[in-house]
Formats: structure tokens, sequence, C-alpha cells
């Protein structure tokens, strides 16, 4: 797998937040790397018969967009959620080809990175997930940071129990 570097270029807070963000997000693509179709789509927990390679990334992408559009910038929610599938981002993935949700995880991940780098860090979200509790965009990379990586386990796991590939 590829080897990914997470030494921020610079040791102030956007930077550090910035590439650990990135670090992870590469991460979680790394684990994909070299993977089947098939195995993209392999639920291997049975007790999670929604987590796959494919659903995970998909996880991923749509939990960014969720708070960077619809929390941080106030748009409208169009994510794949329902009230009756609020897991459907999960479970539409393994009819998506993993090299196309990898794309648009990348594609969005850029255009995110411009958002970040037009803000500062303590600009107050736009809506609130909690009545009377305000996020701002630091909070919100420290989120992503912590959800991305929480998930990183999650795919090492599954890519070991696959192809018994390890590493970062």
């Amino acid at each position: 797998m590829t080897r990914i570097d997470d030494t921020p270029a610079a040791w102030d807070d956007r930077t550090q937040l910035t590439t650990f963000l990135d670090y992870a997000r590469d991460t979680a693509r790394a684990k994909c790397e070299g993977v089947s179709a098939e195995h993209a789509r392999t639920a291997l927990l049975p007790g999670s018969p929604l987590m796959t390679l494919s659903g995970l990334i998909n996880h991923l992408r749509w939990v960014e967009y969720f708070w960077f559009q619809v929390v941080f910038l106030g748009e409208e929610d169009e994510g794949p959620w329902t009230d009756e599938d609020p897991d459907r981002e999960m479970r539409i993935a393994v009819d998506i080809p993993l090299p196309e949700l990898l794309d648009a995880y990348a594609e969005q991940s850029a255009r995110y990175r411009e958002i970040v780098a037009k803000h500062p860090l303590d600009t107050k979200a736009q809506r609130t997930t909690r009545p009377g509790q305000e996020i701002d965009l630091r909070w919100i990379l420290h989120h992503l940071t912590e959800e991305t990586a929480r998930h990183n386990g999650h795919l090492d796991i599954l890519r070991e129990m696959l192809d018994g590939k390890t590493g970062s």
C-alpha cells in the first residue's frame, strides 16, 4: 500500500488540522488500492452487513458533504439518506464501482480544501446539529479527522480479512 506522510509543512493550527485530515483521507484511499470489485462489495462482519470497503468510502464522502455543505455552509441536505433508510449511502455504494467512489471522494475533498482555505478556523457554521450549540470550522475539521480515522480502522480490518493486506 502507498506510504503516506502525516508531517505538516508548517506548525500553525490550520496546517496541522488540514494535514491530519488529508492524511486520514489518503489512508482511506490507500486501504482500497488494488481491491477487486467483488471484494469492494463484500460484507464480512455478520453483525454489520453494510460494512464494506465501498460502503465505508461512500459514507466518508457523504459525511464530509453533510458537515461542510449542510452544516457549515447551510445548504439544503440532498444526501442519499432518508428517515426510513438513514444508512442508505452505505447500502447504495455496492452498486457503484469502487474507483468511481474513490474519484468522487477525492474530487469532493479537493473542493472542501478550498472552502477551508477561504475561512478562518473560528468561523461559525450556518447550522447546528443541536439547539443552542454553535459549531465552528475548527471543530468540524477535528470531527472529520476523528470520523475518518475511526473508519480507517474498519477499512484496515476488512482489507486484512479480504486478502491479508496490512499497513498504511
